[in-house]
């Protein structure tokens, strides 16, 4: 089976040497994603609900152009720079995922690669059909 990988033109740009997604038949892989607004480059907010709603909303750009969406999210890693910032992440989780709820794992950790960033998340997901 064949792995395609890309970033979409949609999307910030990756810091190193990696592509947002990567596909293999049905399965979708889609890297460390920070919350970026990609027509400004720059934070959607300088909070974690404003930051987590933009990873999600980028989450659902991807995923559209590889025939996905958030129903198919089998699972979501999430690295928050402050474990304080749980509940306002989880607020922008519901609102995007409502009552599908994939497997999750989240991590507090000490750094992130890109600086201001509050969190950044990945999944793993398949297509629709």
């Amino acid at each position: 089976m064949k792995v395609e990988t890309f970033t979409p033109a949609n999307v910030m740009k990756p810091i190193g040497p990696y592509s947002h997604i990567a596909k293999a038949g049905s399965f979708i892989a889609i890297s460390g994603t920070a919350g970026v607004d990609p027509a400004t480059g720059d934070f959607a907010g300088p909070d974690a609900y404003s930051q987590a709603r933009q990873i999600l909303k980028s989450f659902r750009s991807m995923l559209e152009g590889v025939d996905s969406d958030l129903d198919h999210v089998l699972h979501v890693n999430v690295f928050l720079k402050n474990a304080a910032d749980f509940e306002e992440m989880n607020r922008a989780y519901r609102e995007a995922f409502g009552n599908h709820l994939p497997a999750r794992t989240v991590v507090a950790v000490t750094e992130l690669p890109k600086k201001q960033a509050l969190m950044t998340m990945n999944l793993t997901a398949v297509t629709k059909n």
